[in-house]
């Protein structure tokens, strides 16, 4: 048999011998054409590819990937999806992962188990015990717990430490009380009367500017009373009152008889030196300071009650509320004052621990519109931490007394520079209303509220508080940290309200100065107690 192909590949010739006769068989063959410009993209999309599945290859080989054999799992290692429809193992594993913790959330660890400290202990611990994945799981749940845990005790306790520094009394400033006191009884200057006789007569008369500020604190009197003198355009036609406890009288007189404040005229007057502070008059004080209760909760364990899963700031509030000071006669003087200053009609108070940086004679042309109280409102503002308290900040609103009397959505107002109106304010029941609120909580051992003493004053100047513009009375600048520093400059009194007064070590860096540039640290009797300007 013979087979011949045409030359044009069209047909086949098929010969084949059969006792001696010649067959012959032609068949046709079907033409394919294939154009030119086809096979040059076919070259052309080889030409690209080859070489490059040629390296990828390469490296799968060399990474010792090549044991997976199917080409769908060589797609799923090289990573281009044109390769093949898997998945990168990274990703599975992830979410493997995920899965295993998402698990072994729900898993109850065991007491009493000792959980790394490190992440070199705890990488340690897996190598050493060869856990599976399971227990990698729990163990991170586990040691995660653990450092949140130690985490928070430790901010617990820096708030506790906090706590004991406020409340103390450094001991530069005890010494300046000290010194103070010795040169009042040594010195005739420092027992001067103040003001002289001659200008006694100016102490009540209401064309003046009368300031209040209560305080045994005889430096933070002297920035409150600098700052306000020194900011104020009508400085001959101020007034400070300077109230303070009997055992402070000496050291406060020595210090302001010693250091004039000229042209402004101050005087200064202990607690015992004015007839209606009697017992009978403030015997509700009397009874808070005696009661067992009040005693336990102010002066005793002060972690006792605190929870470990408070945060670090309601752990500091809980603290705050348990200083001392807040049973101090001092801090509830406020509520006499109609009574203290009878022939005056209108006075600011300031607190102790404030600086004036505007003329504040500008709050005497404020029309209170008939209300008593003209004080910044602290429900609304930027700063929601300083600028968020409602009355539920401050009162139980489990207990019923409090539900039926209170609204918890009600605004709260700032104590600190407040504006009063003592006329209109000896018309009204405003500190019967305070010593009966007082005595409630008294009988109720502290139920009703734990915050200080203004929570009977919300009360009691209910209806009776007129709003004044927020610029006037900045708050926070004791607890708040991350206080604007363009709005502390711009507000007319700041107040370092909180835990970090500016004269204690825990003050913050960046607020003390605007506090310490009323201090002269040049003054004799605070050089010689060592009391140091901060560093920069």
């Amino acid at each position: 048999m013979q087979i011949r192909f045409s030359p044009s590949m069209r047909s086949i010739n098929i010969s084949t011998s059969s006792n001696g006769f010649l067959d012959l068989m032609k068949v046709k063959v079907a033409a394919r054409h294939i154009s030119y410009r086809t096979l040059f993209h076919t070259v052309l999309v080889l030409a690209f590819l080859l070489p490059f599945v040629f390296i990828l290859t390469a490296v799968v080989t060399l990474e010792g990937v090549n044991k997976c054999s199917s080409f769908d799992c060589l797609g799923r290692r090289l990573g281009p999806r044109f390769l093949g429809k898997g998945v990168d193992d990274s990703a599975r594993l992830v979410r493997g992962l995920y899965r295993l913790l998402d698990d072994a959330n729900s898993v109850e660890i065991p007491g009493g188990l000792k959980f790394p400290e490190s992440f070199n202990e705890f990488l340690s611990e897996m190598k050493h015990n060869n856990y599976d994945a399971n227990t990698f799981a729990v163990m991170v749940k586990g040691t995660m717990d653990y450092m949140n845990r130690e985490v928070k005790k430790a901010r617990l306790a820096e708030q506790l430490n906090k706590h004991f520094a406020a409340i103390g009394i450094p001991k530069g400033l005890h010494c300046l009380s000290l010194r103070l006191t010795d040169e009042y009884s040594s010195n005739a200057r420092a027992r001067k009367q103040l003001p002289p006789p001659e200008l006694l007569p100016v102490l009540s008369n209401n064309s003046y500017y009368h300031f209040i500020v209560a305080t045994d604190n005889v430096l933070a009197a002297s920035v409150v009373v600098n700052s306000a003198v020194r900011s104020s355009m009508k400085s001959d036609m101020i007034v400070f009152h300077v109230i303070t406890d009997k055992m402070t009288y000496p050291a406060m007189h020595s210090w302001f008889a010693l250091n004039s404040i000229s042209p402004a005229i101050i005087e200064v007057k202990g607690v015992h030196q004015f007839n209606c502070l009697t017992r009978e008059n403030v015997h509700v004080l009397e009874a808070i300071e005696r009661h067992h209760h009040v005693k336990n909760h102010y002066h005793r364990n002060h972690v006792t009650g605190t929870n470990i899963s408070d945060s670090p700031r309601a752990f500091a509030s809980k603290l705050q509320a348990r200083s001392p000071k807040y049973i101090s006669l001092l801090n509830h003087l406020r509520i006499y004052l109609p009574e203290m200053f009878p022939s005056l009609n209108k006075v600011v108070f300031l607190d102790d621990d404030v600086v004036v940086q505007r003329d504040l004679t500008q709050l005497w042309d404020i029309d209170l519109s008939g209300k008593i109280n003209g004080a910044v409102e602290t429900c609304e503002g930027e700063d929601t931490w300083v600028m968020s308290k409602r009355f539920r900040t401050y009162f139980n609103f489990s207990h019923p007394l409090i539900t039926n009397n209170l609204d918890p959505d009600e605004c709260a107002w700032a104590y600190g520079m407040n504006v009063f109106d003592l006329k209109a304010w000896r018309k009204t029941k405003i500190r019967e209303t305070y010593h009966y609120w007082m005595k409630e909580n008294l009988s109720s051992n502290l139920t009703l509220w734990k915050l200080g003493t203004l929570p009977p004053a919300l009360i009691a100047f209910r209806g009776y508080v007129h709003p004044i513009n927020p610029s006037w009375h900045m708050l926070g600048l004791g607890y708040q940290e991350k206080t604007n520093l363009d709005d502390v400059r711009k507000a007319a009194v700041i107040h370092y309200n909180g835990q970090c007064k500016p004269w204690l070590a825990i003050g913050y860096r960046q607020l003390q100065p605007f506090w310490t540039k009323h201090v002269n640290y040049s003054n004799e009797f605070i050089k010689n107690c060592h009391i140091l300007e901060p560093a920069d």
